[in-house]
């Protein structure tokens, strides 16, 4: 029985990886920026979410593509909504709320004080384009 569970957690962990790396393929503009953001003047609860946001959203696409992607508060309240419903994505209500603090402040306190280095989301239609190719 033991042998039996452990061999579904490793094929569990192996499906993970595979739906993580094909989520990933695409490659965005955003992709190709920075994936790392200094934190150290953010508030302590929010350099906690950034942990979080790190851990949780690059399972399924570079980090990169948040921290350089601009939105209106909205966009991100759908956005992490909507990565919170992805299959094994592993985000709870809890810290979907985090994440979203997190993206929120970094937005206003970040992106809005220079908007011409970070790039507009892209739609839906937008990004199934660029799967296509």
């Amino acid at each position: 029985m033991r042998i039996r569970l452990l061999s579904i957690a490793i094929l569990s962990a192996a499906a993970c990886f595979v739906f993580a790396q094909e989520q990933s393929k695409i490659n965005l503009p955003q992709d190709k920026g920075p994936d790392k953001i200094d934190v150290s003047g953010y508030p302590a609860e929010l350099q906690s979410a950034y942990k979080l946001f790190t851990s949780k959203c690059s399972k399924c696409h570079t980090i990169a593509r948040p921290i350089n992607t601009k939105m209106q508060r909205p966009e991100w309240e759908r956005y992490v909504k909507r990565m919170m419903h992805k299959p094994n994505s592993g985000i709870s209500d809890k810290q979907g709320k985090e994440i979203f603090d997190f993206l929120v402040y970094d937005q206003t306190n970040r992106k809005d004080k220079n908007p011409n280095a970070f790039f507009p989301a892209l739609s839906d239609d937008e990004i199934a384009k660029l799967k296509a190719k």
